[in-house]
């Protein structure tokens, strides 16, 4: 794999992005989808869960609703208003039969080009482990992209299949291949990140917490592998 990272691929309009978790895509991912935006590009948010057992201190019953809000108001920093939950139990998210369907279902009626999604390989990259809501919703992100375009698997009426999705884009794989630069969108990535305060505020001292000085730490290691300045980067894999 060469060191320098790729520019993403410009000639798509529409993009859905499938994670596990509210504050998955915020942690990197959204300094892109605020320049997507910026350049009149449709993004659609699906999350398959509530985040709601994501804070220690806040019950599961409290949580979810608080997240839900959180996430609404992260993705309208970033220009998108079509945010959809399906309801998945956070922590427990199985790579499942229903969720393919439930994936696939989302693609056909949003009909992307780009699908985004987080990180389902099993580390972060050396000594750093994934956790298994991020490997099985990423994993079967990969298979509804081609349940979407198989008309005989979960159809519903009136809604055609769908095999018009061009790449997913892994945010935070440890395998990247492309990147884009998010000089003119750190700030709104940082605002995006710190609209989850709730969550933030639950991590206590952790370096996550941090939200300008994470992000900021990340684009710029990124930014030496895409010709300087401040970038997000993904592992882009052609469908």
């Amino acid at each position: 794999m060469s060191d320098q990272l790729d520019p993403f691929p410009a000639d798509w309009s529409r993009a859905l992005a499938v994670v596990a978790h509210p504050d998955d895509l915020e942690y990197g991912a959204a300094g892109a989808i605020a320049q997507w935006t910026a350049q009149d590009r449709t993004v659609a948010y699906l999350l398959a869960s509530q985040g709601e057992a994501g804070i220690d201190s806040i019950a599961p019953a409290q949580a979810g609703p608080l997240r839900v809000a959180e996430q609404r108001a992260s993705a309208a920093i970033v220009g998108v208003g079509d945010v959809e939950f399906l309801n998945y139990p956070d922590g427990l998210i199985e790579r499942t039969v229903s969720l393919r369907g439930d994936i696939a279902r989302a693609i056909r009626r949003h009909r992307p080009d780009l699908v985004v999604t987080i990180n389902h390989h099993p580390t972060w990259g050396p000594g750093f482990l994934n956790q298994s809501d991020h490997i099985n919703v990423g994993s079967a992100v990969f298979d509804a992209v081609r349940d979407a375009a198989n008309r005989w698997l979960f159809p519903e009426p009136g809604i055609e299949p769908w095999s018009g999705v061009r790449w997913v884009a892994v945010a935070g794989s440890p395998q990247p291949t492309h990147a884009v630069n998010i000089d003119d969108t750190i700030e709104l990535a940082v605002a995006s990140l710190e609209a989850h305060r709730e969550y933030l505020l639950g991590l206590g001292d952790h370096p996550m917490a941090r939200a300008e000085e994470f992000l900021r730490q990340f684009a710029e290691q990124t930014g030496e592998r895409f010709g300087g300045g401040l970038a997000t980067s993904f592992e882009v894999v052609p469908m």
